[in-house]
């Protein structure tokens, strides 16, 4: 038996059934004993997400610590990836167009988690050598008590997204500008790895600045490039609402039984697609909501579930509208070779350089994102010390990755993935009552609009 089936047949283990209710449950017990607070509270997601970008003023909090906004902007640069484009193309090949509609519920529901994570992010953080640090190995440390499942934790995250996961985002765009520009993939990895040296090397001040500079520009450049499609097949709307709606409880009646899925089918890959793509549950975005500066674990709690509005019920929508409503559903195609041909469709010429370039910015940012988390657990686990090495090392398997053929890349992040999820989520329903407690403690204390009463 090769390398290849043995990765598969460990995934179909980890990423099964039980892993996919367990954390779509886990969303489901937070968001029940929170009381929605994704529907309650939504304005004031809104104003804490948005209403401090243009303010200047010192927030009280953390020393060393970054801004809300730049927090929130790190964590989507981190969502917002290869998953948008390829990730649902997928979804809906394998799943029907049903699988959108699972993919929202899955999104609805992870904001409960997503919230959960920020609060424990902010609420166990450490100071290591003048710089505020946090996520899941260090909740899980301080507030499960679990010194062995923070270890572990620790060295799978650097594994999964530091190394293996980077690999796969640079051989993302590699592949895409050697498509679109006829540019050797080597060639490729290089300037990728210089670019990102350029950032990482400035410690979490310039990612973060980075961070809120670049990711409003690329979502909002997806976001039009979708809309100017979606605007001309305005005729498609209603019928591509239909079958992801269909779809999602008869699938054979949303697409004339083109494509031959079942509702089980659609809601697996639904649910999976919208966990993977935001990341809900994953242990991956508290590192960045760990280090806002911010009254209340509360507020940054709720920043953090306008990632996943952002990622899920916004940019990875247009996709699967993009897809549905240029026709593309019946050619066979899957991956980002389906997404690449319904905006060539829908931009003509202009669709395949389109792709490539909005690929760029979501695996790029991706790259810059991940390396953070990495860090956070690098610090972890061998102190301030170890970071250039980490650095060095992290840059060698980005252009490494561009030059690689990447089956087993993608087979080994999903293993590292799925064996980080599985200590945050005992840390998740272990500390439950505490997020509740958190929570309660803060609509005590301030309005709907998140003002002091």
């Amino acid at each position: 038996m090769d390398i290849m089936s043995i990765l598969k047949q460990i995934n179909g283990v980890l990423w099964g059934p039980i892993m996919l209710f367990l954390l779509l449950g886990t969303g489901i017990l937070y968001t029940s004993k929170l009381r929605f607070p994704q529907v309650r509270r939504f304005k004031n997601i809104f104003k804490q997400a948005f209403g401090g970008i243009f303010k200047k003023e010192k927030t009280e909090g953390q020393e060393g610590g970054i801004s809300s906004f730049q927090a929130l902007a790190t964590a989507i640069a981190a969502q917002v990836g290869t998953g948008n484009l390829a990730g649902v193309a997928t979804a809906i090949a394998s799943g029907g167009p049903g699988a959108v509609f699972w993919m929202w519920i899955s999104a609805f529901f992870g904001m409960g988690t997503i919230f959960a994570e920020a609060v424990l992010a902010q609420t166990y953080t450490e100071n290591i050598d003048g710089e505020v640090t946090g996520g899941p190995a260090y909740y899980i440390k301080k507030g499960l008590g679990s010194k062995f499942l923070a270890g572990f934790f620790a060295i799978t995250i650097v594994i999964a997204l530091g190394f293996v996961g980077n690999m796969v985002q640079s051989n993302s765009i590699g592949e895409a500008f050697n498509s679109a520009f006829g540019i050797p993939n080597l060639y490729v990895g290089i300037i990728v790895a210089i670019l990102v040296a350029m950032i990482i090397f400035g410690g979490i001040g310039r990612i973060a600045s980075f961070a809120e500079k670049v990711v409003p520009f690329m979502a909002l450049l997806y976001i039009v490039g979708g809309l100017v499609i979606v605007l001309k097949n305005a005729d498609m709307i209603l019928p591509a609402f239909k079958m992801i709606i269909y779809g999602a409880f008869n699938p054979a009646a949303a697409t004339g039984g083109i494509i031959g899925v079942s509702v089980k089918e659609a809601f697996r890959y639904g649910i999976a697609r919208g966990l993977f793509s935001n990341e809900a549950g994953m242990g991956s975005t508290p590192h960045a909501h760990a280090v806002a500066k911010v009254k209340h674990p509360a507020q940054q709690g709720l920043v953090a579930i306008m990632g996943v509005i952002i990622d899920t019920l916004v940019i990875c929508t247009f996709t699967a509208l993009v897809v549905l409503m240029t026709g593309v559903i019946d050619t066979g195609l899957t991956g980002i070779a389906l997404t690449q041909e319904a905006f060539a469709r829908g931009f003509g010429a202009f669709g395949n350089p389109f792709i490539a370039i909005c690929l760029l910015f979501f695996s790029f940012t991706t790259i810059v994102g991940w390396y953070f988390f990495g860090e956070a657990n690098m610090k972890y686990l061998f102190g301030k010390g170890s970071l250039t090495i980490y650095r060095i090392a992290v840059l060698a398997f980005i252009v490494f990755g561009t030059t690689m053929k990447v089956p087993v890349v993608w087979e080994l992040a999903d293993m590292f993935n799925g064996l980080m999820v599985i200590p945050n989520l005992i840390a998740l329903l272990g500390m439950i009552s505490l997020v509740v407690k958190t929570f309660n403690d803060y609509e005590s204390k301030y309005d709907k609009l998140g003002n002091l009463k």
